[in-house]
């Protein structure tokens, strides 16, 4: 994740069409097709943004960083879309109950969708980052970019080259073990027979 960008290099346009492309790819439950994307390049509704989102107080370095970046994609997805689309004959439910999900597929949708987009930003050699907006917020973004109710806030990318003057560390924070995360056959191992 890419939080400081190079305010000199913009996006190439064929280089954002291949990430919003790959976005639009992804896989979509039941072909619903209910993730939106709010694609802002203009220096003056990227800055609209960040009035939207940022507090008064004094920004810190994350935003500092993250305030270089040419282009920001808005990440927006509508449950009532995934809940009409399964409401239809071919998928034999016959009404929109959202508790009939085991998941809330238009998330998983949503990030599936913004994956493809930070893969390909990778794929680009530029830089990307996903972060939310947050909630207190969203009504505000709303207003601001004519964004309908519908539409659910997932999160934003931020992209751009990144900055060569600003050195990547790793995170502090070690990795949890795989063999706490990583289950082969069964979740927990069976107890050893007490015979």
């Amino acid at each position: 994740m890419v939080r400081s960008y190079d305010p000199d290099r913009p996006v190439p346009e064929e280089a954002l069409d291949r990430l919003l492309a790959a976005a639009f790819r992804a896989p979509s439950a039941g072909h619903s097709q209910g993730v939106s994307l709010l694609v802002l390049t203009e220096r003056a509704d990227v800055a609209r943004f960040w009035e939207c989102t940022a507090s008064a107080r004094e920004p810190d370095r994350w935003l500092r960083g993250m305030r270089t970046a040419p282009v920001l994609v808005l990440v927006w997805t509508s449950a009532e879309v995934y809940l009409d689309r399964y409401a239809r004959a071919d998928k034999g439910w016959l009404d929109r109950d959202p508790a009939r999900w085991s998941a809330p597929y238009w998330f998983v949708d949503a990030g599936m969708a913004s994956m493809a987009v930070l893969l390909s930003a990778v794929d680009c050699e530029l830089g990307a980052c996903f972060f939310g907006v947050p909630t207190d917020r969203i009504p505000v973004v709303r207003q601001a970019f004519g964004v309908p109710d519908e539409q659910l806030s997932v999160g934003v990318i931020s992209v751009g080259y990144p900055d060569p003057a600003v050195v990547s560390k790793p995170s502090a924070r070690a990795r949890r073990p795989l063999s706490e995360r990583l289950h082969r056959g069964r979740w927990i191992p069976p107890e050893p027979d007490a015979h």
